[in-house]
């Protein structure tokens, strides 16, 4: 039953990450693509913003689907931590911690997930238990 409850946490939290690449890179799901979301981040003081939206929807749907898939677990974990931190530092941080005031309590529990699984393992049903 570990394994699939292993399963599940990466499945969700991989996936969801992926969806958030696909709207930056490609506008799907509801996204505004590299030139909408470029032009968010710069209004915000992120600048290249297309750049930076390109990299940051690499680093969503690349850890996304590595951790889903189970593949280089640890190094998905540094990715989606990475791109968490990031999204505290330059937008959420400054509204404290809770969701209700666009703070981070989503973004510390997606960085507990991903480290706990990198800690623990991706377990039986995973790329990285078949290498």
């Amino acid at each position: 039953m570990v394994a699939v409850g292993l399963l599940i946490v990466r499945l969700v939290v991989g996936l969801l990450f992926v969806g958030h690449g696909a709207q930056k890179l490609f506008g799907w799901f509801g996204g505004y693509g590299p030139k909408g979301t470029g032009g968010w981040l710069e209004s915000i003081g992120v600048k290249p913003g297309v750049m930076m939206a390109v990299i940051v929807g690499l680093m969503e749907l690349v850890g996304g689907a590595l951790f889903a898939l189970g593949l280089f677990t640890p190094l998905a974990a540094i990715i989606i931590t990475l791109t968490m931190i990031g999204a505290i530092k330059t937008v959420h941080g400054k509204n404290g911690i809770w969701a209700t005031s666009n703070g981070y309590e989503y973004h510390i529990v997606l960085i507990a997930a991903a480290v706990s699984i990198a800690l623990i393992g991706a377990g039986t049903y995973s790329l990285d238990a078949l290498i």
